[in-house]
């Protein structure tokens, strides 16, 4: 398989706007994260990009396992497998979604784009898909996304 990023890449580790901030997702964001997606289960299956039904899980996961789905998410970002960002409200350490980057298991598409936002900040979900669009297009060096129809 191809490199995911080329090797001198470096990848972005942050989008800052007014309305939400961007990081890599890791442990440290397992109990907000886990809040976070687990009290809006029915709307992040209704996202676009998630029409599979796999995840989240409708009966939710533990903090533990949350934790280990983290740790695989950071692992793979340190590897430049895939690159997962937590979106946190400006100013806060609350996680109010996740933003994915991963390879494309299609050969029209070079990454896989998927995001979500909690229910109580629905009104995020447009601006988060714009705004990461935009990022992909001025700091990412993907030619062919796959926004997931966004």
């Amino acid at each position: 398989m191809d490199d995911f990023v080329p090797a001198d890449f470096e990848p972005p580790t942050s989008l800052v706007t007014d309305d939400f901030v961007l990081e890599p997702l890791g442990p440290q964001h397992n109990e907000s994260d886990h809040a976070a997606w687990s009290s809006s289960i029915a709307h992040v299956r209704e996202t676009p990009g998630y029409a599979d039904g796999s995840w989240p899980p409708v009966d939710g996961m533990s903090l533990e396992d949350n934790l280990a789905d983290l740790a695989r998410h950071a692992a793979d970002f340190e590897a430049r497998r895939g690159f997962t960002f937590t979106v946190l409200e400006p100013g806060s350490r609350e996680v109010i979604g996740c933003v994915y980057l991963y390879p494309s298991a299609s050969d029209q598409h070079d990454v896989k784009v998927q995001s979500w936002v909690r229910a109580d900040r629905a009104g995020l979900d447009q601006p988060l898909a714009g705004a990461v669009a935009a990022w992909l297009e001025s700091a990412w060096p993907w030619e062919r996304p796959d926004r997931r129809g966004r």
